[in-house]
């Protein structure tokens, strides 16, 4: 029997193995996720300036939270748009305050080397999600009530720009041109003759390789009533709060019609299915039936170090219903393995923190990889679809805000390959366009068939905001797609 007790899973899985000489956009990325700090590195973090400034936003946010939980029930009106939009904020402030305390508390406390060459890279991360937070919660009110938006517009933006001053004060990682990263040589992120790479800890490891009668779960859910919970969403309920060991659900064969959320104080649980055939996750919230896009998710994750495996996620409300998520993932440390994610418009929301995807899919239409992660995809076949009549599909909308940011989209190893409803469809299908002013992608080593427009890249509208400030790469890739000829010429493109 495999059991699998907590082990840290931070980010050293990526850093402790090497990789090739890969071009400088990758290390960038990369070198973002898992720096190799010093003491010194970090001294801005322990400046009373620094503490003084997250103090501030943490007074901030609370203000702001106060106002919020003022609104009568009558303004929100039931289940309209407005009051999910104020749920959503209520939630991505309560994570805001949770990503300052951590940082506060990293800032004030003495750090041994060992400690401090994992801080900074910590502290951006934090950082980075609790600016995309305040973003999330304004888009989410915006042309709902114009009243709750005045409201809470001015608090948001202090917080906002107290946390863009903060992530100004983390030193920028060091990248060489002769490919070492803070003083590392890089060997390849990708293991040729095993199924994951040497940095992933063996615990995790296993338990992503083993098949599930192997497993002695905490939790069984069948939707044939054989199990100890006939509803995903009833044996995340079920697991402790906050957990320093792995909880571990089995989900049995099955359709099973539920959204599922798993907020920020539901800690290493991780979902095991019988395989992206057997095992499906479906819903159909969507944003013309009144939700926000943030709360359209089929599966919602926000608490850190979730895993899953041989599990289909899936957002069936259609192409006409606009934004609808499949899976929404705000959850650190994060990891996804054999997986499915299929639906149209906005499939994938990457919101925040560090993410993983290995040998997955992924299905959609207009921006369907989307989001403000820190997020690596290997080995994974990503499948554009047929669209609405006059639409165009883009596979990525990165969301980086900040200079600053460790954010970015890393896609290796992939494939992009139309799905069968695609067939016969002249859609153009771009690799992204900038969601954000500082959008960051990379396509590496990926192989890439006509589907893919000769552009490549396009503009998010008419305005062509921050095409002088993207960063998007292609490197070594293959396939009728991949030929760089006729792609856009951005300052940003490379």
């Amino acid at each position: 029997m495999v059991r699998v007790v907590f082990t840290t899973f931070r980010m050293h899985w990526l850093c402790n193995a090497g990789m090739a000489p890969q071009p400088m956009l990758i290390l960038l990325l990369f070198s973002s996720l898992c720096s190799s700090a010093t003491a010194g590195d970090t001294a801005a973090a322990h400046s009373s300036a620094f503490v003084s400034t997250l103090r501030t936003a943490l007074d901030e946010i609370s203000a702001v939270q106060s106002l919020l939980s003022t609104l009568p029930g009558l303004l929100l009106g039931g289940h309209s748009r407005l009051s999910y939009a104020v749920q959503d904020c209520t939630e991505l402030l309560s994570l805001s305050a949770d990503e300052l305390q951590f940082t506060l508390s990293a800032s004030t406390s003495t750090a041994s080397s060992s400690t401090a060459a994992r801080r900074r890279s910590d502290l951006q991360s934090w950082l980075s999600a609790a600016v995309g937070n305040q973003i999330t919660c304004a888009e989410g009110i915006e042309g709902t009530n114009q009243f709750v938006g005045n409201l809470v517009a001015g608090g948001l933006a202090t917080v906002t720009s107290l946390v863009h001053q903060l992530l100004s004060q983390i030193p920028a990682t060091a990248v060489a041109a002769d490919g070492e990263v803070n003083g590392r040589r890089n060997r390849k992120l990708l293991v040729e003759n095993g199924k994951f790479p040497a940095w992933m800890a063996a615990a995790e490891r296993r338990l992503l390789q083993a098949p599930p009668s192997s497993l002695q779960p905490d939790a069984v859910v069948a939707a044939d009533g054989t199990g100890d919970y006939s509803t995903v969403a009833e044996a995340v309920e079920a697991a402790p709060e906050k957990s320093e060991r792995r909880f571990i659900i089995y989900v049995k064969t099955g359709l099973y019609y539920e959204n599922v959320e798993i907020n920020r104080n539901k800690w290493n649980i991780v979902l095991v299915g019988d395989g992206i055939g057997a095992t499906i996750i479906s819903g159909t919230r969507n944003f013309v039936d009144g939700w926000t896009t943030f709360r359209t998710a089929t599966l919602a994750v926000a608490g850190e170090g979730f895993l899953a495996r041989d599990i289909a996620v899936e957002n069936a409300a259609g192409p006409e219903n606009a934004q609808a998520v499949a899976l929404r993932v705000n959850a650190d440390l994060s990891a996804f393995y054999l997986c499915s994610f299929s639906g149209y418009q906005d499939t994938l929301y990457v919101h925040s923190f560090r993410q993983f995807y290995r040998e997955c899919a992924i299905s959609g239409t207009v921006d369907f990889i989307f989001g403000n992660a820190a997020v690596v995809f290997q080995g994974c076949a990503i499948q554009p679809r047929r669209p609405l009549p006059g639409q165009f599909n883009a596979i990525t909308a990165q969301g980086r805000d900040d200079p600053n940011e460790n954010t970015g989209i890393s896609i290796q190893n992939c494939t992009v390959v139309a799905a069968r409803d695609f067939a016969g469809s002249a859609t153009r299908t771009y690799l992204g366009r900038p969601w954000r002013e500082y959008s960051r992608t990379v396509f590496m080593e990926t192989y890439m068939d006509s589907v893919v427009d000769p552009a490549g890249w396009r503009e998010w509208n008419a305005t062509r905001k921050g095409l002088e400030t993207v960063y998007y790469g292609e490197y070594r890739n293959r396939g009728e797609g991949a030929r760089t000829e006729k792609r856009v010429d951005w300052a940003g493109t490379t």
